[in-house]
């Protein structure tokens, strides 16, 4: 079986992950997250990981997929946006992977790489993408040949947001499963009428979510039961995400929306997803949360989906961009 290799390091994930060359099968990432000790992602010491972690992973992944370097048909690689330091361990992974089998080399947009994804695991057909990540907040549609980012944050990621609030108050990276745990707990106690006054930074289709940190931070440090702090956090600030979600199904006319990126995981703003679209006459999506998160399976795809459109990257077209915008990539396939 001919497969397309996928690697991806944009930030604290390093993994492999295969599709077959005809697109018929999806092969399991092979993964390890960097976690560090204290604070968020230091790039250079996540790079070190992914050094590390690279050689075990790859021999690892051979051997469960029960494929051969021969059945390699390309490499694909996550060129950008991300973390400089990892992305260039991934990368150079890559060109040594396709010149030593004499293979093509495919960079791929890894935010274009969760939408194909979605798409591929879920049968959506043409939807707007809510992006939900940890270095990124969009919602994107495609228009002309492109990926067009409709609506974005205008300072941090959602997933960065909820990692910040989370050390504030002793959770370990990544904050967003055990702020999701606690907010359940608190609703199992005490139920979902009650939530903080906490800012709500929408703007157009754009959104905001320094103020609504800064104010949990406070009710936090303030004594407030961090239960319902971690609870109103999620309602706000899923909130304004759905809300931009359904105002770009507004403007352009579409009746899907698919979640994709690490918070996307979250049942909750997967449950608000689905009653607006519901409510929309729409359908809500999202794959498999082994998939949501940074994954080289989702690598693959897209690179399969650029091999077949005829795209792929020369040697010295291969440098890394960390401020790759999702807009950037044209769209040459179905």
């Amino acid at each position: 079986m001919g497969v397309i290799l996928g690697i991806e390091s944009t930030a604290h994930t390093f993994s492999f992950g295969a599709v077959s060359s005809d697109g018929k099968d999806v092969l399991a990432s092979h993964s390890s997250l960097y976690r560090p000790e204290e604070g968020g992602i230091h790039p250079r010491e996540a790079a070190d990981h992914h050094v590390e972690s690279s050689r075990t992973l790859l021999e690892g992944a051979i051997l469960d997929w029960s494929v051969a370097k021969s059945d390699i048909d390309a490499v694909a690689f996550s060129q950008g946006p991300g973390l400089g330091p990892c992305l260039r361990v991934g990368g150079s992974v890559a060109r040594s992977i396709s010149m030593a089998l004499d293979v093509p080399l495919i960079g791929v947009n890894h935010c274009v790489a969760h939408i194909e994804i979605g798409r591929r695991m879920t049968g959506c057909i043409d939807p707007v993408l809510l992006y939900v990540s940890g270095g990124n907040t969009q919602v994107i549609a495609r228009a002309s040949g492109r990926y067009r980012v409709l609506g974005e944050t205008l300072d941090i990621g959602i997933g960065n947001m909820l990692d910040k609030f989370g050390r504030a108050i002793g959770i370990p990276f990544p904050g967003g499963p055990e702020i999701e745990r606690r907010a359940q707990s608190y609703i199992e106690e005490n139920g979902s009428d009650h939530i903080l006054d906490l800012p709500y930074a929408v703007h157009g289709t754009d959104m905001a979510f320094s103020g609504i940190l800064g104010a949990a931070i406070a009710h936090a440090k303030k004594g407030e039961n961090h239960g319902l702090v971690c609870h109103s956090l999620q309602e706000i600030s899923f909130a304004s995400c759905v809300e931009v979600g359904e105002r770009a199904m507004a403007l352009t006319g579409k009746s899907e929306i698919l979640l994709g990126g690490g918070v996307a995981c979250n049942k909750r703003i997967r449950e608000m997803t689905q009653t607006m679209a519901s409510e929309r006459g729409g359908s809500a999506y999202w794959p498999d949360w082994r998939l949501c998160i940074d994954n080289g399976t989702m690598i693959a795809e897209l690179g399969r989906r650029m091999l077949d459109a005829g795209i792929y990257t020369k040697l010295s077209d291969s440098g890394i961009d960390p401020s790759l915008r999702t807009d950037m990539t044209p769209i040459l396939w179905a």
